[in-house]
């Protein structure tokens, strides 16, 4: 049997645009779904998750964008160490491609290039490694503007019908957005996937 690809939906919340001068403040992951090269399975978004919260790695931060994931810095200073942290999803996520098949990590986010940012750079820089290796990752804003023919720019989700996003709010806690953005891929890969039999 080949290996399948395992779909992890991530989110993080950081404290200014880019790592290294800010911190990220908080990520959440669920895995989302698993494509064998024949076929899509949805997975439950609850049923295997990750969140942890951060200590800050600098004194910069841009307080408007604290604010957006409903911290304070008071609460951000009792997150845990970062190596900790990212240690620990760096081993959940190796230990979930284990329990799926020996599955391909492939990370999942909307958009793209802020999630991944951050959640590679700490991963390289505090857990040494990234099980996403450097390119297994997937954009599900492009993926709706590929199969909707929606201008990038108009990509976003007030623009999708209830029967792409689903019933969860987007309510900025990383671990609530990232079960969200794991109902859109998965209903927007069965659009173009055959379902599992």
């Amino acid at each position: 049997m080949p290996r399948p690809d395992l779909y992890f939906s991530v989110d993080i919340e950081a404290d200014g645009p880019i790592p290294g001068p800010y911190s990220m403040v908080s990520l959440g992951a669920c895995i989302a779904g698993t494509y064998d090269g024949e076929r899509f399975t949805a997975h439950p978004p609850e049923r295997r998750t990750y969140y942890t919260e951060l200590k800050p790695i600098s004194d910069q931060w841009v307080p408007e964008a604290l604010a957006v994931s409903g911290f304070s810095r008071e609460r951000q200073l009792q997150g845990v160490e970062p190596k900790d942290g990212m240690t620990g999803f760096a081993d959940w996520v190796e230990e979930m491609c284990a329990e799926h098949d020996r599955g391909r990590a492939v990370f999942a986010a909307f958009p793209l290039g802020f999630d991944w940012l951050f959640t590679y750079w700490y991963l390289m820089a505090y857990a040494g490694r990234s099980p996403f290796s450097h390119g297994r990752h997937i954009d599900i804003k492009t993926l709706f503007t590929a199969q909707s023919g929606t201008p990038i720019h108009a990509a976003v989700k007030r623009n999708m019908g209830h029967e792409l996003l689903g019933d969860r709010p987007h309510t900025h806690n990383a671990l609530d957005d990232a079960q969200g953005q794991a109902d859109l891929l998965a209903n927007l890969l069965k659009r173009v996937l055959p379902p599992a039999g």
